[in-house]
């Protein structure tokens, strides 16, 4: 396996035969996925990745689903990269003809291409974590629209520790929640932020009792249902390129969207049924 190539590599880890990654379908509407390899940790290893990423790209491409959850089992939501992957894998790149050239598509395909998913797809999707989170996973979490957290969750920003900077869009997500100075600081300091303080910092939306977590979650997810499909689907994109934009091109960005929203059902209907009550109080 040392020996393989990144496409080698893939097709062998799609043979796995072990079910690392559980889909579970608890509303028509919503699709929650667990990283599911407890007694490692959640960690991302090989067949967990290709196997999370064939998951979420399974449930965001079914048009029913509205939101998509991603959890994973106790205790841990994922201590982040597998150590014997990048053992195996990245400390070996030189023996191999593609060189690194091989991690990096592995980190911009896989890991990279996770992000990715639930950055730039139009559905929305939450991280409910469970417990510890580090590295890729971490990174994941920050990516995501709305971030519920159990008590018992920690944010572990360790990267420095083991010699890496942070990774897959962690740099880009803390900086712009927190500014340079503070992201820095919890670069340097290198330790857990319990639940409570990522609250306080904006990392995460919510602190829950552990065992309310995934209805908790659920409960986003049918507040997206009630909402009209096309306002999510707008909404999400037109918010992520706003973080990114001038006023003038956000303000710009909504001027075009919102006159698509006008000729909607949803949106005639919620009018007429605005007017209707106004009428009747009026008459009164």
């Amino acid at each position: 396996m040392q020996d393989l190539s990144y496409e080698e590599f893939v097709r062998e880890l799609e043979s796995e035969r072990r079910t690392l990654v559980r889909v579970d379908r608890p509303r028509p509407h919503a699709t929650v996925i667990y990283l599911d390899d407890p007694g490692n940790m959640n960690a991302l290893s090989g067949p967990l990745t290709v196997q999370l990423r064939r998951a979420l790209a399974d449930a965001l491409g079914e048009p029913s689903v509205r939101s998509v959850v991603l959890t994973a089992t106790d205790p841990f939501f994922s201590v982040g990269g597998d150590w014997k992957l990048m053992r195996d894998r990245a400390h070996t790149a030189e023996h191999r003809d593609e060189g690194s050239v091989g991690v990096w598509k592995w980190i911009r395909h896989q890991f990279g291409g996770i992000a990715r998913l639930i950055a730039q797809s139009d559905t929305p999707v939450l991280v409910a974590l469970n417990g510890a989170v580090a590295g890729v996973a971490l990174a994941w979490s920050l990516s995501s629209d709305l971030v519920i957290a159990s008590e018992r969750a920690q944010l572990v920003l360790a990267f420095g520790r083991i010699g890496l900077v942070p990774e897959v869009g962690t740099s880009w997500a803390l900086t712009r929640r927190l500014g340079h100075r503070k992201a820095f600081e919890l670069f340097v300091r290198g330790g857990t932020l319990p639940a409570a303080d990522a609250l306080e910092l904006g990392l995460v939306n919510e602190v829950v009792a552990h065992d309310r977590l995934l209805d908790e979650a659920l409960g986003w997810c049918d507040r997206i249902a009630r909402l009209p499909e096309h306002v999510v689907s707008m909404t999400k994109p037109l918010m992520r390129a706003a973080a990114d934009m001038s006023w003038q091109h956000a303000i710009l960005a909504e001027e075009f969207a919102e006159p698509m929203t006008f000729t909607t059902a949803a949106h005639r209907h919620a009018v007429e049924g605005l007017l209707a009550k106004t009428e009747r109080a009026v008459e009164r």
